[in-house]
């Protein structure tokens, strides 16, 4: 992927299986990606994020010396704390932190959306970076944070299927798990909204949005793994319980959209 052209590596996020993990497991990725990091200029965004303000700073307190560029940390799931909850949590958390925060924005896994007055707030709060948008629209609560937003604040999109639309419209990039295929196509598609280049940036969306579409039908990350084994990239498709691994139809339906993609 680094060879694709991507700025950075992501590990611990939500297509790594990351609450399936254990503590070594976890350690031992963090230990690659940043070695691999260090070595090839590149950013590595580390997820660190649970639904315990505690637990959340003992992760991030542990990344001190590490080399990580930032922690990724989601909004707190299952509880669904009030706004000012969410806002003091990451506050507690960024204080607290020897890296930088970026957000994670994903209320249909978390059951709680954090609120534009309170994305706002926090883009404000030292050591809190960015966002990872997953709000699943092009919203007017999204256009607000990038409108109202400190120019050095990143909101990245995190919904596949409308990555160039969202930073198109004022967006620093993307982390996304459809750029485990295709990985160059979205590199491209990526400049080319940052450019401003829309003909050609739309070209990429709609060649890349029947791959997104594909490989999210059944739960993440099980076609990609499906279809990263096919390729030899990967050793097994097999994801942990309890998910299950990807049917042969939503692996073979995927390997098709990639492959009329030029993945």
């Amino acid at each position: 992927m680094l060879d694709a052209g991507v700025a950075g590596l992501v590990p611990l996020g939500t297509t790594g299986e990351t609450p399936l993990l254990e503590p070594d497991e976890r350690r031992a990725i963090v230990d690659v990606c940043t070695r691999v990091g260090r070595a090839r200029g590149a950013d590595v965004i580390v997820g660190a994020g649970t639904n315990s303000t505690r637990a959340t700073v003992s992760a991030v307190e542990a990344l001190a010396g590490t080399g990580v560029t930032a922690a990724l940390c989601v909004v707190p799931y299952y509880l669904r704390p009030s706004q000012a909850g969410i806002a003091a949590h990451f506050e507690a958390v960024a204080a607290a932190s020897p890296v930088p925060i970026v957000l994670y924005n994903i209320p249909s896994r978390t059951g709680q959306l954090l609120e534009p007055e309170s994305l706002l707030r926090l883009a404000n709060t030292a050591n809190i970076i960015g966002v990872k948008q997953s709000v699943g629209a092009v919203d007017v609560g999204t256009m607000r944070v990038l409108a109202e937003a400190p120019d050095d604040f990143a909101v990245l999109g995190g919904d596949d299927p409308i990555l160039f639309p969202r930073v198109l419209l004022g967006g620093t990039g993307a982390v996304a798990a459809s750029a485990h295929v295709c990985t160059r196509r979205y590199v491209e598609m990526i400049e080319c909204a940052l450019a401003g280049k829309v003909d050609e940036g739309r070209a990429h969306h709609e060649a890349l949005l029947p791959v997104a579409r594909a490989c999210f039908a059944e739960p993440n990350p099980a076609v990609f793994k499906g279809v990263l084994a096919a390729q030899g990239l990967i050793a097994t498709p097999d994801v942990r319980a309890p998910l299950a691994n990807a049917s042969p139809a939503a692996v073979e339906a995927a390997l098709e959209a990639v492959t009329a993609a030029g993945g």
